[in-house]
């Protein structure tokens, strides 16, 4: 089977579509006083999306047209701009009906500019500028609901936990379901601890790896932007630290005690230095990220399921299960 003519519920491999999406495009270009210079090329081709980039009089500009499980990052997109632009991509034009969404280009991503040794400094330097961003979204936490950002408020959790486990039935053996069944009452007394503890329901990123931090230049921090929304959640904002702390660790092999870890955390968290101690918030973030595994896995298996047998690889297909079973894992971090 060829998975380029079977993308499941996704019309976006035919020549048909890519044409109608060209002409959107050059619409959109037109009215924006700008016109393409070039062929539109398609980098991205998923199951859940796929990306449109080309040349503009204006720079390269990027077309994302999402899928049904996603069309909520359109009019995410337009309350981060309104409420944060300095901190996201404005988008050029967008389309709510057919759930796309015009970028101009945002520079290239943090992962292709640093090294590993220099990726600690730019956590340290970027990730309070994301902190800011969710605290100016809290308020907006009502309306990102409506949009169809996932609920994964602590409150909701819980339930969230058994639908996690009715996800992966198809993958995991029965000793590690009963493990983590049992692990049942525990979850729900982190959430009901994290539902008290300091920090508003914000927007989480939940797919924060540098690959999705963009900086035209490295000696100007404050331009940085936060790209590629369409895993994000409502959630407790410190969540949002789960896969930074596990990229730190399972790419950069640095414990979560590390002076390294230490110092990306701490700069974090000093955005939030007004509502608790150091201590407690550090107490918050580690509950919030075990919390933050179970939504991790819903998200994940999301995107699992719009894809036809052979169109994802191994990696994306175990992640579900991979997340769901770190539960196990004495660190609050992993599996992501």
């Amino acid at each position: 089977m060829d998975p380029q003519a079977d993308l499941h519920r996704a019309p976006w491999a035919s020549e048909a579509w890519r044409a109608l999406a060209a002409g959107w495009l050059d619409e959109q270009l037109a009215a924006a006083g700008s016109v393409r210079t070039g062929e539109v090329q398609q980098p991205h081709l998923r199951p859940w999306a796929t990306v449109l980039t080309a040349p503009t009089s204006h720079g390269r500009v990027w077309l994302k047209a999402c899928g049904p499980a996603t069309a909520f990052e359109v009019g995410l997109y337009e309350v981060l701009a309104r409420v944060a632009p300095e901190r996201v991509l404005t988008p050029i034009a967008v389309d709510l009906r057919r759930s796309w969404l015009l970028l101009p280009d945002g520079g290239p991503p943090l992962a292709d500019r640093l090294g590993p040794a220099d990726l600690v400094d730019a956590f340290v330097t970027m990730l309070p500028r994301y902190a800011q961003l969710q605290r100016a979204l809290a308020p907006e936490a009502g309306r990102l609901l409506t949009l169809g950002v996932s609920d994964m408020r602590a409150a909701i959790m819980p339930r969230r936990f058994e639908e996690a486990l009715h996800a992966v039935a198809d993958t995991i053996d029965p000793e590690t379901r009963e493990r983590v069944a049992a692990m049942g009452e525990t979850f729900a007394s982190w959430c009901r601890r994290l539902a008290s503890m300091p920090g508003a329901p914000s927007v989480d990123h939940n797919d924060l790896h540098p690959w999705n931090i963009l900086v035209p230049r490295l000696d100007r921090p404050d331009e940085v932007r936060f790209y590629d929304w369409g895993d994000a959640v409502v959630a407790h904002p410190f969540a949002s630290m789960l896969v930074p702390l596990t990229w730190l660790q399972d790419r950069l092999g640095l414990g979560l005690d590390s002076p390294s870890a230490i110092r990306v955390r701490e700069a974090y968290l000093a955005e939030f230095g007004d509502l608790a101690t150091p201590a407690q918030l550090q107490e918050t973030l580690e509950l919030a990220c075990r919390v933050g595994k179970v939504a991790r896995a819903l998200i994940w298996h999301r995107a699992v399921r719009t894809s036809a047998t052979g169109e994802i690889d191994e990696f994306y297909a175990g992640g579900p299960l991979r997340c769901l079973r770190s539960l196990l894992d004495d660190s609050y971090v992993g599996g992501a």
